[in-house]
């Protein structure tokens, strides 16, 4: 039986465990243009506790690929040669307590250039290391700007951006590369007709407004190694369909199974299976909200699925593996508020933790 701790074996990679640390974002780099995107010690020191708490992968916050595709001014960035060594640093750190490194690349498309949430998550002047957003179409973030619309040159950039940054990340020793195609953010802006209106070959049916999506696939693929895995995180619905008063055309969870299918056929590995985001809408507050469309994934594709979001209690994330919900489960607060959950977790559930030697007589 496949339990929370069993490894998992991804083309020629082993991840010691299924209990892995979601990418969130910190806003903790500094803004300023000499260090822009730069990871810190701050982020040395969070990433490897959470590897010396047991998690079998730690994935790393949404990376900017380009300066302008970052949620926020104090987000990390890999668009340079130049960051390459700091995020080497992090990487090492990682896999030295023995978790595999991963690193989330991303464009946060319209809903870039807004401060840090606790600040209030404003939209940014310039004056205030912002910057004009990008988007599929001039189709604004309910309180944000018209974002520019892509031209066929700027999607062309983009695709670049994501090739690019894989190689960085590479060249710093990450070894899963995981594509954010989630939350609203750009790729999720080109899926969804909420905020897809092109009329060219990057919009409307479907396949139109996967293209830009397999693209990066595609670039990503094609300079990470063939022995080592590339994730996919979706958002498996824009929570409109399920919203009887709202009749707009929106990305659902039947264009997410086929996006999936599409994603395995360009190389794949595994879909990491979140929701929502596009618009600001009503969602269910239930435990398992989206992780029933991560089970309903695994069960409709043959790609392998990781659970996420509110997945708080050890024993159904035991659960999700052990009824064959998920693969895998990313769990996010919870390790924000516990650096050793999965350690922890191992213990209840009867396994044995991955303590380091320096941690051994806290047993």
């Amino acid at each position: 039986m496949t339990t929370l701790f069993s490894p998992i074996r991804l083309r020629d990679l082993e991840i010691p465990n299924r209990a892995w640390m979601s990418p969130m974002c910190t806003y903790s780099a500094d803004p300023s243009p000499s260090a822009a995107g730069r990871p810190t010690d701050f982020h040395l020191a969070h990433y490897s506790a959470r590897a010396a708490g047991g998690a079998g992968l730690v994935m790393v916050e949404a990376t900017g690929v380009a300066p302008e595709g970052r949620i926020s001014p104090f987000d990390l960035g890999i668009w340079d040669d130049a960051q390459t060594p700091d995020f080497a640093r992090i990487a090492s750190a990682i896999r030295a307590q023995g978790a595999v490194a991963g690193i989330q690349l991303a464009h946060a498309g319209r809903k870039a250039s807004t401060g840090r949430p606790w600040e209030g998550g404003d939209w940014l002047s310039t004056e205030e290391y912002g910057w004009m957003p990008y988007g599929a179409s001039p189709v604004a973030f309910p309180g944000g700007p018209v974002p520019h619309e892509m031209s066929r040159e700027d999607i062309a950039a983009v695709v670049t951006s994501f090739a690019e940054a894989a190689r960085r990340a590479l060249e710093a020793g990450f070894q899963v590369a995981e594509v954010h195609a989630a939350h609203g953010y750009l790729l999720h802006s080109f899926l969804s007709p909420i905020a897809n209106q092109r009329t060219d070959e990057y919009g409307g049916d479907l396949a139109g407004r996967a293209r830009l999506a397999l693209e990066v696939i595609d670039a990503v693929r094609a300079v990470w190694p063939q022995d080592a895995p590339v994730f996919l995180r979706i958002s498996t619905t824009d929570w409109v369909e399920e919203n009887p008063e709202d009749s707009r055309e929106s990305w659902t969870y039947e264009q997410s199974a086929q996006l999936t299918a599409w994603a395995g056929e360009h190389g794949v590995d595994l879909v990491d299976a979140s929701s929502g985001g596009t618009d600001i809408v009503p969602i269910p507050h239930e435990e398992d909200y989206q992780t029933r469309y991560a089970a309903r994934l695994r069960t409709d594709t043959t790609v392998p699925v990781a659970a996420v979001g509110r997945v708080k209690d050890v024993r159904r994330a035991a659960e999700l593996l052990s009824n064959g919900e998920a693969d895998a489960v990313f769990v996010g607060r919870e390790m924000l508020r516990d650096p050793s959950w999965a350690n922890h977790a191992s213990r209840e559930l009867g396994e044995a933790p991955r303590f380091l030697e320096q941690y051994a007589y806290a047993l």
